[in-house]
């Protein structure tokens, strides 16, 4: 049986930036704040964390210091995929020899790759990987869908425990699911679907949401685990108008502009994302505050 990486709430957390820099400073006391509410794990640099746009000495130095802040207080998860796979090898060769304890990897966006060359290319990076690697689909971003019988061919690698399932389909989730038990390890990749995840059986979440809400996030997991289904369902849909709002512009241009009105780093995006628009950060801010949040 393979070992689970978390089970619970992984915080997607974002990069914050400062005068077109890393904000290391408020990176760090953004992490510390994540720890201290409660979090299970943390993501770094991937799309949230704006990997895509993040220099290679920055993504390198970036994986590094969330590695060394958390200090093995919690699992971190390092962002490692690439369209390009010699350069996702590189990147997770650094990440294991750092000390991240596990890799996330998307699906090669752009290129659409074939499902043999999914399987081919995550295939080669779990080859060289020294810590289990995450697979990530999220096919509205990448222009390819990995699909459930890919899944289950990749579970069959010792180094491949875990996927990060932003199809939006509950009923390819549930196919994965059927295919994999046991095998794989299932995290929503969507905040509204956390419930719908875990009655399949899933692990928890890896999350947008938790970057503003961390104990709320986890409790949610962790009210369904220990059988309050119900109890976890409510926080679902209570908190449903604030996950929409947080993904009413493209992920991280509303949480960007939320954790920067948390007082962690500016409200600053790497181009081609542009901050929000007033009347979208409006609503979004209206309900943070009625979640005490700002």
């Amino acid at each position: 049986m393979k070992k689970t990486i978390f089970t619970g709430a992984a915080t997607a957390i974002v990069t914050p930036f400062k005068d077109g820099e890393v904000d290391y400073e408020a990176f760090g006391r953004l992490i510390e704040w994540q720890i201290a509410e409660g979090i299970d794990a943390i993501v770094a640099c991937g799309t949230t964390g704006e990997g895509s746009t993040l220099t290679d000495e920055e993504h390198r130095e970036a994986i590094k210091f969330a590695v060394e802040k958390v200090n093995g207080r919690v699992p971190v998860i390092a962002g490692t995929g690439s369209n390009d796979t010699a350069y996702a090898i590189d990147l997770t060769k650094f990440a294991c020899e750092v000390g991240a304890d596990a890799m996330l990897l998307v699906t090669p966006y752009y290129n659409k790759a074939t499902q043999k060359g999914l399987i081919k290319s995550f295939e080669a990076v779990a080859d060289v990987s020294t810590k289990p690697i995450i697979l990530y689909n999220v096919p509205s971003r990448t222009g390819c869908n990995l699909l459930p019988a890919s899944a289950a061919a990749l579970a069959d690698h010792p180094n491949i425990v875990a996927i990060k399932e932003a199809c939006g389909n509950i009923s390819q989730i549930a196919e994965l699911a059927a295919m994999t038990r046991g095998k794989l390890d299932i995290y929503s990749g969507n905040d509204d679907q956390i419930v719908p995840v875990l009655s399949l059986g899933g692990k928890g979440v890896i999350s947008v949401l938790s970057n503003i809400m961390p104990k709320a996030t986890s409790e949610m997991c962790r009210k369904f685990m220990a059988g309050d289904v119900a109890g976890s369902a409510k926080m679902q849909l209570d908190l449903l108008p604030l996950v929409n709002a947080l993904f009413c512009e493209v992920n991280p241009i509303p949480v960007k502009a939320a954790v920067a009105a948390m007082g962690y780093g500016e409200n600053s995006l790497r181009l081609p994302l542009t901050t929000m628009e007033p009347q979208n950060e409006a609503k979004l801010f209206a309900l943070m505050r009625e979640q005490n949040l700002i």
